[in-house]
């Protein structure tokens, strides 16, 4: 297999006082790429959002989603985070513990329950969102907003949605 006539490692040299090291093969590796983004947007989380709420990415997502979309199903929680029934539970106790959820039985079909944010779930969904907003910003300025939406779609088709 012939390799990329331009590499991630050859448009960004190792710096003369070495300050940069070669990537070598991780120049082609898409998972050390996304890892490497992680680190900064997860400090970014931490800082903004989880170390002032208290809150996990995933507690932050399962508050984000209800509030955008009401009641839910653990199923179709579980479903859109990827998340395997037994972590879900473990979640959504953990949120129900800290009064910011319930589960409710659903009207539609009694043998199932709903989620469903508490007035304080719903007060600190709206907190986190608005404390989410600078960390937003300092992320799009590092892209054009081409870029961002481009980078967005392209990690929903890495994970496969």
């Amino acid at each position: 297999m012939a390799r990329p006539t331009s590499t991630l490692d050859e448009l960004l040299p190792a710096v003369v006082d070495g300050d940069r090291l070669a990537l070598g093969t991780l120049a082609d590796v898409l998972g050390y790429h996304v890892a490497q983004a992680s680190v900064t947007t997860v400090d970014m989380f931490e800082r903004h959002i989880g170390e002032r709420f208290g809150l996990r990415k995933v507690e932050f997502s399962i508050l984000m989603l209800l509030q955008a979309n009401g009641a839910l199903t653990p199923k179709r929680l579980g479903q859109t985070l990827a998340l395997t029934p037994p972590n879900l539970t473990l979640l959504l106790d953990r949120l129900q513990e800290r009064g910011l959820l319930l589960r409710e039985r659903s009207q539609v079909d009694r043998r199932s329950h709903n989620i469903v944010l508490t007035a304080a779930g719903l007060e600190l969904a709206q907190q986190t969102a608005e404390a989410a907003q600078p960390m937003e910003r300092e992320l799009q300025s590092r892209l054009s907003s081409a870029e961002r939406a481009l980078l967005i779609e392209l990690l929903r088709k890495v994970a496969g949605r």
